[in-house]
């Protein structure tokens, strides 16, 4: 039911479309008892979404007929048992889509020309893929995390493994030449082998890193190769090796998160300097006109924030939701327009930009 949330796959959806692209957005749930009121709740939206088409008198009977054939194909794709915490459907003439999304979503039906993409934007870049290498004497196993999971690659040469038998131990024990694990060449030879597979890994799928192991393992691998020293944060938590994936994510976890706050933190910063350099906008008018000019290098935008307003060709000017010559989300359409452009889009927690009405932009000139 997921298709991979790609730069590329938020383009393709970014495409105009024939008149009307249907955008259905529901809040669902992992677990019981909270999860029993979603299959209602979905065929309740569903049904609003096909009363809508019927009550628009710009959708002729054949394209009303096409597009709730495809939201019925939709509906019988969506897998309710294995939710995330939210749900998004597309459908269009001659196409339909659906995404779970492991980040809540508002409750909405929006008919348009175009999706209602912000959502899958604002997770595309909430999700801060990372990598985990976790080591140990015996096995070095390669993670892929985000913000709510983590599971094991096996990608390239991971996991390595090796045994830990010395067949010569006996004769080493005697002559009192027996080296301890983290000494031992083959280790060293082992966890060289690690690091170059890691860097081989980076070089063709960049993500921060996190590198996990006991105290010694860690040190050695920083002495044998390089990516230790390139990590985001070394984690001394050993056993992680052979996961499993909840021991390894609670690991991480802490790390993070840190590393979440310092990145809104960071864009904070950069919108004061911004400031200080007269670069700077706020509010969905004024940095309308400035995506419009491709002046926008960063958009930063509150997760939940929306606006319905009339365009009047200068302005835009505050609207009910429902009018007939409004646009439902000026704010979908900013973030869309921003990524056109080659602008950063990033998404902060509600009430972080409260100061500014809840988006504001950093201008390239």
């Amino acid at each position: 039911m997921r298709p991979a949330l790609s730069s590329a796959a938020l383009a393709q959806l970014r495409q105009q479309r024939p008149y009307p692209a249907v955008t259905v957005l529901m809040p669902t749930h992992r677990r019981e008892p909270d999860n029993a009121q979603d299959p209602v709740r979905l065929r309740n939206l569903m049904a609003a979404a096909k009363e809508q088409l019927q009550a628009d008198p710009a959708v002729t009977r054949e394209t009303r007929s096409e597009v709730t054939e495809q939201l019925d194909r939709a509906l019988g794709e969506v897998d309710l048992a294995h939710a995330e915490d939210g749900l998004v459907v597309f459908a269009a003439p001659g196409e339909h889509q659906v995404w779970s999304l492991g980040r809540t979503v508002p409750e909405r039906v929006v008919l348009s020309d175009t999706f209602l993409t912000r959502n899958l934007v604002s997770a595309h870049a909430a999700e801060r893929p990372f990598w985990v290498l976790a080591v140990s004497a015996d096995r070095a196993s390669l993670w892929s995390g985000t913000t709510d999971r983590v599971t094991e690659e096996e990608a390239g040469a991971f996991p390595l493994t090796r045994s830990l038998e010395d067949p010569d131990a006996e004769r080493k024990e005697r002559i009192g030449d027996l080296p301890s694990t983290f000494s031992d060449e083959l280790t060293r030879q082992f966890l060289r082998d690690a690091d170059s597979a890691m860097s081989a890994v980076l070089a063709s799928h960049p993500r921060p890193l996190y590198v996990a192991g006991e105290a010694a393992a860690l040190a050695l691998l920083g002495d044998v190769g390089s990516v230790a020293a390139k990590a985001a944060a070394r984690i001394p938590h050993g056993g992680l090796a052979r996961g499993p994936a909840d021991a390894v994510g609670q690991a991480v976890r802490p790390f993070a998160e840190a590393r979440a706050e310092q990145d809104v933190a960071d864009v904070l910063a950069e919108l004061d300097r911004a400031r200080g350099r007269r670069a700077f906008a706020a509010g969905v008018d004024e940095i309308r006109q400035n995506v419009a000019t491709g002046r926008v290098a960063l958009l930063a935008v509150e997760e939940n924030y929306r606006e319905t307003v009339r365009d009047t060709g200068e302005h835009l000017n505050p609207a009910e939701p429902g009018d007939l010559d409004a646009l439902d989300d000026i704010v979908d359409d900013i973030v869309e327009r921003s990524l056109d452009t080659g602008a950063e889009v990033r998404f902060v927690p509600d009430g972080t930009l409260a100061d500014v009405g809840g988006i504001a932009s950093a201008l390239r000139y």
